[in-house]
């Protein structure tokens, strides 16, 4: 077995055995790090004998490693000696325990005492199983930070004392809320990068999609879990058709939608539909705007009319300025740039957008439908101005050249 065969395994099975070592030992930071000791160690020596049953070799050894630790901590020799008399820790863990396991991994990566970075960071890190490095060039920081990031976040966990258990049911509902908006993020940063030279980071988006699908699997009684998943699957969809090889962004009136993933429309709609059991919420009527682009045969023929409604809903539910710029877009799809431009005037009387390139491009746009180009290029201008990420920038710069 090569590296890429030990990366494999452990992309598949950290999440469990991170989360069997943490129920073993009761500290998550010394079971994330055992558990990368052993991976070091299957580097070393799956290439020399590759073992029967990978994932087995890597829980025994973090486990070894786990206890090799607990042993150097004077304080915990009572705690070692219950872990290596345990017969429990040898055998093969309860599927559904394990399923349980996970779960309770991803709160407490996402638990609310820790920063918004500390719990992308984590999360990546622990359930996903992405390195330092995988998670330093998605979000285009450095390798130290994203460190840092999770070293504060083990020591913040450990210093609040959060138990590695599934919260209460009682607070299992506005706990789950923060796990959905870290997959969110993850998501969203992967279908559109917020900086750099790629429109897109795929690698980061389906690992988004390969977490809510694990997420959807434990808790399939929760409609906002199908809601987020749909969501995902829907939106990814359009991937292959979003970029040319070159990286080029293509904009969604100019997209051979031939190119869309249908198998991913299918498991996005499924979702959905699991997701309407007891009305749609914030994720799922974003979903079912996904799913309005995703079954149009073109911009033309999309049902613009139903996404107002839908964004409509959505302010209501999620109010944010994000929602509201987006459903003037579809505003003037349906009725026209003169309605939409009031929408976006108010946005920036209101000044709940300052600073974002996302607000001048739509209003360029909607002045360029309305014929005046002077303003609508010094709005693009100040879009690519303000545009961190070099693909949207690049697209900016030719709408507002376009107009001169």
């Amino acid at each position: 077995m090569d590296t890429a065969d030990v990366e494999a395994v452990w992309r598949i099975e950290s999440a469990r055995i991170v989360a069997a070592l943490t129920r073993f030992t009761g500290d998550f930071g010394l079971a994330e790090d055992a558990a990368q000791e052993a991976v070091a160690e299957a580097l070393v020596s799956w290439p020399l004998a590759s073992p029967a049953n990978p994932s087995g070799w890597l829980m025994a050894t973090a486990r070894r490693r786990a206890i090799d630790a607990i042993r150097r901590r004077a304080a915990l020799k009572d705690r070692y000696a219950l872990l290596a008399a345990d017969p429990a820790v040898d055998q093969e863990v309860d599927p559904d325990r394990i399923d349980d396991d996970v779960l309770a991994l991803m709160f407490v990566s996402c638990h609310p005492v820790l920063s918004r970075e500390a719990q992308v960071a984590l999360t990546l890190r622990v359930v996903g199983g992405l390195s330092s490095e995988e998670i330093a060039r998605a979000f285009l920081v450095s390798v130290p930070t994203v460190q840092a990031r999770i070293t504060r976040g083990k020591k913040t966990i450990a210093a609040a004392g959060v138990p590695f258990e599934l919260p209460p049911a009682g607070e299992r509902g506005e706990r789950l809320g923060g796990v959905l908006s870290v997959l969110y993020v993850i998501f969203t940063e992967g279908s559109t990068a917020t900086s750099g030279d790629r429109l897109l980071r795929p690698d980061v988006a389906y690992e988004a999609i390969r977490l809510a699908r694990t997420l959807a699997a434990l808790q399939p009684d929760e409609p906002e879990v199908h809601g987020l998943l749909a969501l995902c699957e829907l939106t990814a969809a359009r991937f292959p058709a979003r970029t040319s090889q070159d990286g080029t962004p293509i904009l969604l009136e100019d997209q051979d939608r031939r190119l869309w993933d249908f198998s991913a429309i299918r498991r996005g709609l499924a979702a959905l539909t699991r997701a309407s059991t007891r009305g749609l919420g914030p994720y799922g009527l974003q979903a079912a705007i996904a799913a309005a682009h995703a079954s149009a045969p073109s911009v033309e023929a999309t049902d613009w009319d139903r996404i107002v409604l839908l964004y409509e809903a959505l302010g209501r539910v999620a109010p944010s300025p994000v929602v509201e710029l987006n459903r003037a877009v579809a505003v003037a799809m349906a009725s026209g740039p003169v309605q939409a431009l009031a929408i976006v005037d108010e946005l920036i009387a209101s000044d709940r957008l300052a600073g974002s390139h996302l607000v001048p491009t739509v209003r360029g746009e909607l002045l360029a439908r309305l014929g005046r180009r002077p303003e609508a290029r010094a709005e693009l201008e100040l879009a690519a101005r303000l545009c961190t990420n070099q693909r949207e920038r690049s697209v900016l710069l030719r709408k507002a050249a376009a107009l001169s």
